[in-house]
């Protein structure tokens, strides 16, 4: 039929489909990238036409080539960071508990803390990018990157690796917690409970706000901005990901007394997943911080030491404890392995306050004596009853961590009887346990 004729056209295929979703990201009908990696690297996927010298004749067809002005090129080949198999496990585990928790969203990321490689990185509500009759604007979000919020808690080591540094405390300085309640002007900081006296490990172990107070109320302002500036907070991590967020972290020449002690327990500050990971990532790394990457490094960059040894050992150390029977963050420990992490339960601002609506995260690595991965788990606005960070986002990083280390083959520091016991599921006998 005149007029009718066909042409070869390419379209996108992503194999992991909504797995990776948030990360590769997708093109428009024209090979365009609109979203994540094909958004941030279009210029180098993309490629470029070549250009022919022809002969037309009056119709307009092609009766001569004369020559070639310049070669056609295909697009660059991009080798991302990412472990397809922990990306799945993280991707399922975080969808379960945004399920269980009837939570609005959830982020998760792994990060590699000796290269800096961006392991894994899942948010949930995701999209398919294959189905695009189902595709809403609204899930297009990277959330792990782009979403900053108050980290709570998860700030609490970081306080102390200050205070620690500066030499206003050592690991067993002793707290007095004022019954669990602090007055400050017309604020008043509260625990949970009354802690008594607590050692500076301790404070860390029971997550007390009162503690972490009095401790940033030693620092001058300076001295706590310093900290948690080298650490990555209020830049952009410079993944390579698009729509890097830096959060919100003022400058210390404006901070008053409560500033700086609602900052000391992780309020008056945001962050994004991205950037707590890359904090925690440096803790692990013996205080020597890497760029973080989402393309693959064929060697490990030098990174910068901003954290003494000393001290981020120290400060890991505590973490340990924090992860322990008596700590808050008991339920992110894994079979032959040594954990440290912090649990974080950060309400929502609400107009000139703060709502009964809260984030529950937690921020850790593993393994505790040697770190080879940190995580971060942030989850949303839990619903279904429970909100802490211990009991909502702790889950979730046994559950990914168990799994990624086992993958990437990392050495078990952890051989104790007890921990072979639970790790094998056979009681003292050599029985398998109820299950």
């Amino acid at each position: 039929i005149e007029g009718v004729f066909l042409r070869r056209e390419y379209r996108r295929y992503y194999p992991l489909g909504a797995v990776t979703g948030h990360l590769v990201g997708f093109t428009n009908v024209d090979g365009r990238g609109l979203e994540g990696i094909e958004l941030a690297y279009n210029e180098s996927l993309r490629g470029h036409r070549g250009k022919d010298q022809v002969i037309r004749d009056a119709s307009g067809h092609i009766i001569e080539h004369v020559s070639n002005i310049e070669r056609a090129a295909d697009g660059e080949d991009l080798v991302l960071s990412i472990d397809s198999r922990i990306q799945y496990l993280a991707y399922r585990a975080l969808k379960k508990a945004v399920v269980e928790n009837k939570a609005t969203s959830a982020s998760a990321v792994v990060v590699d803390v000796r290269s800096g490689e961006i392991l894994a990185m899942v948010n949930e509500p995701g999209y398919n990018p294959n189905n695009r009759r189902q595709l809403r604007s609204s899930r297009f979000r990277n959330r792990a990157v782009t979403d900053s919020f108050e980290p709570g808690s998860t700030v609490k080591p970081l306080t102390v690796v200050a205070a620690l540094e500066n030499r206003y405390v050592t690991p067993q300085t002793i707290i007095e917690t004022d019954g669990g309640t602090m007055k400050l002007a017309r604020f008043t900081i509260r625990d949970t409970h009354d802690y008594g006296n607590l050692s500076v490990s301790d404070a860390i172990m029971k997550s007390s706000n009162v503690a972490a107070a009095k401790m940033a109320l030693k620092l001058k302002n300076r001295e706590l901005w310093s900290v948690l500036n080298r650490v990555g907070f209020g830049q952009k991590p410079g993944s390579g990901l698009p729509g890097e967020a830096k959060g919100a972290f003022q400058n210390y020449s404006d901070w008053r007394d409560i500033r700086r002690a609602t900052i000391g327990y992780g309020y008056g500050l945001s962050v994004t997943p991205l950037q707590l990971t890359q904090a925690y990532a440096t803790l692990a790394n013996d205080g020597r911080r890497v760029p973080l990457s989402i393309l693959r490094r064929s060697d490990a960059p030098a990174g910068k030491q901003v954290i003494s040894t000393t001290v981020a050992k120290q400060v890991r150390s505590m973490l340990e404890l924090a992860v322990s029977d008596e700590g808050t963050g008991k339920n992110a420990r894994i079979p032959m392995y040594h954990v440290a992490g912090k649990t974080g339960t950060s309400r929502k601002a609400e107009g000139k306050g703060y709502s009964k609506r809260y984030n529950a995260i937690f921020a850790g690595m593993a393994p505790a004596t040697r770190p080879r991965l940190a995580m971060v788990v942030v989850v949303n606005e839990p619903s279904s009853g429970k909100y802490y960070g211990g009991t909502v986002a702790a889950p979730v990083f046994a559950s990914v961590m168990t799994g990624a280390l086992r993958l990437l083959d990392v050495a078990p520091d952890d051989v104790s009887e007890d921990r072979l016991l639970i790790a094998t599921g056979r009681n003292e006998t050599g029985q398998e346990r109820d299950r």
